[in-house]
């Protein structure tokens, strides 16, 4: 057992490129192997089926479906059977327009990560390979790869897919012969332990699941003075955006304002007009169709006051769920807006600032290392540490910025829905000389997280000088187990002892 003020297993990822669980050479979940398999039906000349994943009642779930819908699913391949005339994996390119939402599953938060996806081809290659098809070697088998909690994983199917009355039940593409998006579902829904294990979430958690990189998320009824250029930057930056409506209180209720309640959006697109000087959001609805109808909506007379050449390059009026509204419309009726992006590059306009990412992996034990938050000032010193040289400059005007910290709780089942997530935080000591067991009785953090989240991941971005700090992630009660992963992202290069 290692003993307490010591982060387990320090893992630094600049240092894993080309390592195993790499985007480069995934891990294989349940360790099939996607070539392997392929050959293996290709020479006996059979269809794969997935035994890991069965097309069976338990892959879809128990609590999203009527018994009698249950009775009535058949599992059928796009490449031979009636779904389609002619099936292909991709048609004429990948766009957040070719999909609309199944009727029975509530996973708008997992479509708006993946039309968020659609913008940024580097990403999507790299969660969707696109060599697959229906044509040449077809046996029925495909693969994606997600990254998950530290490592990238690919994930391996087979292609029979729910259908009820010869449609398919849950997302569907707009053309019939067109199969990525629903194959992309299944492979999700493999990770997640089945299809009812991906209702209701938020686009944070499959958006960092496509990236594995570094997330950041605001609170729009308190934004930053600087959310504009942030989310400009962001855009320019080959970053995924999602956002979220206010929960009501009853079930999905669109309002007089064309808004869903309780409902994930993806950000497309700003612009600043140039006639009428306003900052704009467009904003897609995964559903394919449903559209705000405020100011700046399609029909919005607000857009003749702009140039045509500026309405000509930004409205397309019909209801394909796509519309735009200014920041202060966005903020007012949108709750939080989550970016992720491959790397910190959004977080300032410094296009040469290079930074630097470190990772570390450790566990929070009962009766051992799961002290608590400082509210336990017996047990808080048990919990696993980091101790950070920051080198860096600094001086006492200095407002930009410069650390950005991720601590990510890592479940210890495989179905989602059974996922019960701690509060968890952490806080950041500054170190000067030596380290008394009595420290923590005696100093303030100078930094922390602003309020323990029961959320899988919970962020901090800080100004620190250079100096020697030690960072204490925790769980708000003490005695609670769980494993989790530390990842700091700094301007300049930062250095790890226990």
């Amino acid at each position: 057992m290692p003993a307490p003020g010591v982060c387990l297993n320090i893992l630094e990822a600049r240092h894993k490129q080309d390592g195993f669980g790499m985007i480069g050479n995934p891990t294989r979940i349940f360790n099939q192997d996607y070539k392997d398999l392929k050959q293996y039906c290709l020479i006996r000349g059979v269809r794969y089926i997935d035994d890991m994943f069965p097309p069976e009642r338990r892959s879809i779930g128990d609590g999203i479906l009527k018994p009698s819908d249950v009775a009535r699913i058949v599992w059928l391949r796009p490449g031979v059977s009636k779904i389609s005339p002619n099936p292909a994996f991709v048609l004429d390119g990948i766009s957040r327009f070719d999909f609309g939402q199944g009727e029975f599953l509530g996973n708008c938060w997992f479509l708006a990560s993946i039309g968020a996806l659609t913008f940024q081809r580097h990403i999507l290659e790299q969660v969707v390979p696109h060599e697959q098809t229906f044509d040449e070697n077809y046996c029925g088998l495909f693969h994606f790869r997600f990254w998950r909690f530290g490592k990238w994983v690919d994930v391996v199917i087979d292609d029979k897919l729910p259908t009820i009355d010869g449609r398919l039940i849950f997302v569907h593409s707009k053309n019939r012969n067109e199969f990525w998006p629903a194959l992309l579902e299944k492979a999700y829904a493999k990770v997640c332990g089945s299809y009812t294990d991906m209702n209701a979430g938020t686009p944070v958690e499959a958006m960092m699941d496509f990236t594995g990189g570094v997330h950041m998320s605001i609170q729009l009824s308190d934004p930053p003075a600087n959310l504009w250029e942030l989310m400009y930057r962001a855009g320019k930056s080959h970053t995924l955006m999602g956002c979220g409506t206010l929960q009501g209180t009853h079930d999905i209720k669109v309002l007089p304002n064309g808004l869903v309640q309780g409902h994930a959006y993806t950000v497309t697109g700003m612009i600043e007009s140039r006639g009428k000087l306003v900052s704009l959001v467009r904003l897609w609805n995964p559903w394919g169709n449903g559209e705000w109808n405020g100011d700046w909506s399609d029909e919005s007379p607000l857009w003749q006051t702009v140039s045509a050449q500026d309405r000509q390059m930004c409205l397309t009026v019909g209801d394909d769920g796509e519309f735009w509204m200014t920041i202060e419309d966005f903020c007012k009726y949108y709750v939080d807006l989550d970016i992720c992006g491959l790397n910190p590059d959004f977080l300032d306009g410094n296009s040469s600032a290079q930074w630097k990412t470190s990772m570390y992996e450790g566990r929070w034990v009962a009766g051992t290392t799961a002290g608590g938050c400082m509210n336990n000032p017996n047990s808080f010193w048990t919990n696993p540490q980091c101790r950070v040289k920051y080198d860096g400059h600094y001086s006492a005007t200095e407002t930009e910025k410069n650390m950005l910290i991720s601590l990510i709780q890592k479940p210890d089942k495989r179905n989602r829905r059974l996922v019960q997530n701690l509060h968890i935080g952490f806080y950041v000591f500054e170190v000067k000389g030596k380290f008394p067991a009595t420290f923590f009785n005696t100093h303030a953090p100078v930094a922390k997280t602003e309020i323990f989240m029961n959320a899988r991941e919970v962020t901090e971005f800080l100004l620190l000088k250079p100096g020697e700090y030690v960072i204490v992630p925790s769980t708000f009660s003490p005695n609670e187990s769980a494993s989790f992963i530390l990842t700091i992202h700094s301007k300049t290069k930062t250095h790890v002892r226990p």
